[in-house]
């Protein structure tokens, strides 16, 4: 059984163009991101971004850390998933996004432990909100994901690889784990500038931050 964590990235974000590639202490948002998911107990990683110029730096920046590289569609993020999970022959895929350098590697266990421990199709800590912004985590099993591939039709069930499993969990077999207090509230994430900031100054203020997960 290979479970693959499938981090995607790209350049062209609407709201903050570049973000994965932005500086936070002496590492990239993408850096940051990929070594939390190392400290977890998934240690097959693979960073799917887009067939653009403009996504080359990722690529050459995971070619520098020794982190294997997918490029596919950039508005067909299912198709992206999918055809990575393929190539990297994944049982099981962690589906994370580059946007959350702060998520929480023990998080990551938890989802991935019950989704084997009870067999599901899907499981995530987003169908209930309860973690911070920032900490979300979803895993599926292959055959979740290819029947989503061949079912999906809706241009934002395409856009967004979760979608379709969402929408149709009474066709799924889904778990969800809920966190033992409420800190939905709580913003990880980076999706603005104002993020940016806020996250900047955690590194430059305490360089190792995120060792303590």
């Amino acid at each position: 059984m290979k479970t693959v964590a499938i981090i995607q990235a790209r350049m062209g974000s609407t709201r903050l163009p570049g973000k994965v590639l932005m500086m936070l202490g002496d590492k990239t948002a993408l850096e940051r991101c990929i070594e939390q998911v190392q400290k977890s107990m998934v240690k097959d990683i693979v960073v799917a971004t887009v067939v653009l110029k403009r996504d080359l730096p990722i690529v050459k920046l995971c070619a520098s850390i020794g982190i294997s590289v997918y490029c596919g569609s950039e508005q067909d993020v299912l198709d992206r998933y999918y055809q990575s999970a393929k190539l990297f022959e994944a049982d099981h895929i962690v589906r994370i996004t580059a946007d959350c350098p702060m998520l929480c590697p023990q998080t990551i266990d938890r989802v991935v432990q019950l989704h084997y421990d009870t067999g599901a199709d899907y499981t995530s800590n987003v169908i209930v909100r309860t973690f911070p912004n920032g900490h979300d985590v979803e895993i599926m099993t292959f055959a979740a994901l290819e029947r989503s591939y061949n079912l999906a039709v809706d241009p934002f069930e395409r856009e967004h690889m979760d979608e379709y499993i969402l929408r149709n969990q009474d066709k799924f077999n889904c778990k969800n784990l809920l966190n033992d207090t409420d800190e939905s509230r709580v913003r990880l994430t980076l999706d603005t500038q104002e993020d940016y900031e806020k996250l900047k100054r955690f590194y430059e203020k305490i360089p190792v931050f995120a060792r303590i997960y």
